[in-house]
């Protein structure tokens, strides 16, 4: 069963700093995520160490795919766009198909 998302709290940057060892072990427990704020901006976050991981995690992920969205448009660029299109989409459909059926031959727990 995956864990309950810590909820997101704003506070104005000088309550913070006033109660930053209260929000430190919050923040630490997974409790909360605060947005600190300067005049009403949020200009800041405090977040678990966990969550900078996943974070830095998704963005290494996110960089990798435009990697190969890029690789894949510089190796099909004589192509007709269109044409490529429904190979991409028909390589989908089919991936998707093979998943579902792989899913209803395996035994449920």
């Amino acid at each position: 069963m995956r864990e309950r998302e810590p909820l997101t709290q704003t506070m104005k940057a000088s309550d913070a700093r006033a109660q930053w060892s209260h929000v430190l072990n919050k923040v630490a427990r997974r409790e909360t995520r605060v947005v600190v704020e300067k005049s009403g901006v949020p200009v800041a976050a405090i977040i678990s160490a966990d969550d900078l991981e996943r974070l830095n995690r998704m963005e290494q992920e996110r960089e990798a795919r435009w990697d190969a969205w890029q690789e894949i448009a510089a190796r099909n660029a004589e192509e007709d766009p269109e044409a490529v299109e429904r190979f991409v989409l028909d390589e989908i459909q089919a991936m998707r198909a093979e998943k579902r059926a792989k899913a209803a031959a395996s035994p449920k727990a």
